[in-house]
């Protein structure tokens, strides 16, 4: 067993010297819905393999990629991302060796059974319902304190821990927040309220086991664009990551006490569709720079951000909104955030080895589109934003006291 965001060492001993064999690894949604992947290798001239010496010659990827069989798997049912829903349950990976090149004609030789789990050990589970706020907050395995995040995810709406259960296996108090579609939270994001992020801030600053005196924040998609007006309207925010989020409210009205913030306009005639029929929306959005009133105040916050963007994001702009939000920061006095840019990734930067979700429904949208990424660069930049989010919440709000 291992932890999900963890890299495996996979080898293969006891085959014929140069023998070409092909390695197919299947796993399981909690949906039933099946993800593959495989790969073509040649054994040593000692009858062995490893994947972290022997290029693949071929498959679902090729050259020298260790965890390949992982973050290249698809699935049969096209427009299904691979999400997990259950962190208490590990994913289950199953690798076979067959004889040959051709991977559904070869002999079986070998098969392992691998759990990849969400929860290192010990780490601790605890839901929250606490006034309005409905959430669940993951503890590192000793008593605390420890540096607190904020964790928010995008228009999917419901409650998905599984970033916040592996990132409290490296030593945060990791909130998971849900916002709307979720127990008696409201089922759509007509308004999004600014009280109720309030409410949560507070309770994770005020909890026994996390360090002040400031909170950090994590936020992708929409997540991002909630974030940065959390960190624009509210206090205690001290550090905040966001993985392609918006400068401007998209979709629907940010409120916070007296202040409203409309949403951009959607330009439907500037919609493409892509030879494949999928919608590419990536023009879809007004220019926040030509509606300014839709603008998320960043101006008013002292918080230190990073921002990830994927250069081949077609959700939304980010790369331009990321530069726009530093604009306005470094134009009012403030400190210039972090930016890195990865080529060719995609609108969905998740932990380490999530197969890249291309393309899939979006839900304002109401139909399949165009998310972007290509499968390689896409993996490499999952696994150096997970370290590079990591570093930098340990920077700005330390480690256990």
């Amino acid at each position: 067993m291992s932890c999900w965001d963890e890299p495996l060492s996979i080898s293969v001993r006891g085959m014929a010297p140069e023998q070409p064999v092909t390695l197919r690894t299947a796993l399981r949604d909690e949906t039933g819905k099946l993800f593959r992947a495989h790969a073509r290798y040649r054994a040593d001239p000692h009858g062995e393999l490893d994947l972290a010496r022997a290029p693949a010659l071929g498959g679902s990827f090729a050259g020298l990629e260790p965890m390949g069989l992982l973050w290249a798997m698809e699935p049969d049912r096209p427009f299904w991302r691979l999400i997990k829903r259950d962190v208490q349950t590990p994913f289950v990976v199953e690798l076979e060796v067959l004889d040959g090149h051709e991977p559904d004609d070869g002999r079986l030789l070998a098969r392992a059974v691998h759990e990849r789990h969400f929860m290192a050990p010990g780490v601790r589970r605890v839901p929250v319902r606490e006034g309005r706020v409905r959430a669940t907050l993951f503890l590192p395995p000793e008593p605390g304190p420890y540096p607190g995040i904020v964790d928010l995810f995008g228009v999917g709406g419901g409650l998905l821990e599984y970033r916040a259960s592996l990132l409290a296996g490296k030593g945060f108090a990791v909130l998971a927040l849900a916002y709307y579609n979720y127990d008696d939270l409201p089922k759509n994001m007509d308004a999004m309220r600014m009280e109720y992020f309030e409410e949560a801030v507070n309770y994770l600053l005020s909890h026994p086991e996390v360090k002040g005196p400031g909170i950090g924040l994590l936020g992708i998609s929409k997540g991002g664009e909630l974030g940065l007006a959390m960190a624009s309207f509210l206090k205690g925010i001290k550090a905040a990551v966001f993985i392609n989020g918006s400068v401007a409210a998209v979709g629907n009205t940010i409120y916070y006490k007296d202040e409203t913030i409309p949403p951009v306009s959607f330009l439907r005639d500037r919609i493409k569709v892509t030879k494949d029929g999928l919608l590419d929306v990536v023009e879809g959005l007004q220019s926040p720079l030509v509606e300014t009133k839709s603008v998320i105040p960043v101006e008013r916050s002292d918080t230190i951000f990073l921002f990830l963007v994927g250069q081949d994001d077609h959700n939304w702009k980010s790369e331009f909104y990321a530069n726009e939000i530093s604009k306005r920061l470094q134009a009012h006095g403030k400190e210039k955030p972090q930016i890195i840019c990865y080529p060719e990734a995609g609108h969905y930067i998740e932990p380490p080895y999530f197969p890249l979700y291309k393309a899939g429904m979006h839900v304002l949208v109401g139909t399949n589109i165009i998310f972007g990424g290509e499968p390689k660069p896409h993996a490499m930049a999952q696994v150096d934003a997970w370290q590079q989010l990591q570093t930098f919440f340990h920077k700005h709000l330390g480690s256990k006291n």
